[in-house]
């Protein structure tokens, strides 16, 4: 539950919508609730603005379908559930608590929307520097898009063929929020940033050859950028990147 559902649950309460009892059962898992293999934070949408994202890799099919359980199960709220680094079973088992789950299979996203509000108040622009980067800035484009952001992507836009870039400064300079994802050397989240006036967020990849180190070679690369408006997250984090991305874009 985020502010709103307190809100409207504590209106509905004084104009006698809703019983005391009613109301108290719909708070009664707050500010957790407890499955034993997990605790689902029901409090972290009224903290932080977006609700807990459960990341699927190393848990059980039945594991993520019993947390997406518990996430509806919350009367009165319409917040989004986001689930990463998933596979086919884990959404064969999501799919049956609901029917309005989306599978992504290129990013490993799982997406169910009850709420297509957008919050934040400009476009957070995703760019990737290779097709092979693409997969990861999905994860930050859905995420992103779920945590209530206008959003648009920039692919394949790398600094082997910066004209490809240049062709699109309009949208990168009418841009909020910039998520640049790149591998190889990590070159491209400098070039961006050097071209607009907003936070640039540098997604290191896995993708290169051998003396890329699985991004570690990226990493550093961006990490010592020249241009002061880059800020970087950890390897193949585009979840993070978003979360990022959407805290800015709401301030």
């Amino acid at each position: 539950m985020d502010e709103r559902d307190i809100r409207a649950l504590l209106e509905n309460l004084r104009a006698g919508r809703v019983s005391t009892a009613q109301a108290l059962d719909q708070l009664r898992h707050l500010p957790f609730e407890d499955l034993g293999f997990a605790k689902i934070d029901h409090h972290r949408a009224l903290r932080q603005g977006y609700t807990e994202v459960i990341f699927g890799r190393g848990k059980t099919p039945q594991q993520v379908a019993q947390i997406v359980r518990g996430m509806l199960r919350v009367k009165g709220s319409k917040q989004n559930i986001l689930i990463t680094r998933a596979d086919q079973k884990i959404f064969a088992a999501v799919r049956r608590m609901s029917r309005s789950a989306r599978f992504h299979p290129l990013s490993g996203v799982i997406a169910i929307r009850r709420n297509r509000e957008i919050t934040g108040k400009g476009t957070v622009l995703v760019v990737s520097a290779g097709t092979s980067d693409i997969p990861i800035a999905e994860e930050a484009l859905l995420t992103a898009e779920t945590m209530g952001n206008r959003v648009e992507s920039l692919y394949d836009v790398g600094v082997a063929g910066l004209h490809r870039l240049m062709k699109h400064h309009a949208k990168l300079t009418s841009a909020r929020v910039i998520i640049c994802v790149a591998g190889m050397e990590g070159a491209l989240p400098s070039v961006v940033a050097g071209l607009v006036a907003v936070p640039v967020i540098a997604v290191p990849t896995s993708i290169g050859y051998g003396a890329s180190f699985s991004g570690v070679a990226a990493l550093l690369g961006m990490l010592n950028s020249c241009a002061s408006n880059v800020s970087v997250v950890n390897i193949d984090n585009g979840f993070g990147a978003a979360c990022v991305a959407t805290v800015i874009n709401r301030l």
